[in-house]
């Protein structure tokens, strides 16, 4: 699966987002360093929020494959 972060530089570290995963954002002391964690947000926060059992009743939860 690929997915679009945004990263940007802010003082001494570089941040990153995620706009398709609502909250995700992380830092890291380098660049590199920025990759690993943004890998290890996107995958902590699709492993959370495929555990939440809270669904609205019209909504369905399904997988795909990307």
């Amino acid at each position: 699966m690929k997915i679009k972060a945004v990263i940007w530089p802010e003082g001494d570290v570089w941040c990153g987002s995620i706009p398709a995963l609502p909250g995700c954002h992380t830092w890291g002391e380098s660049y590199d360093h920025l990759l690993v964690m943004l890998q290890e947000a996107a995958q902590g926060w699709l492993e959370v929020a495929s555990e939440e059992d809270t669904v609205a009743p019209e909504h369905q939860v399904i997988e795909l494959s990307v």
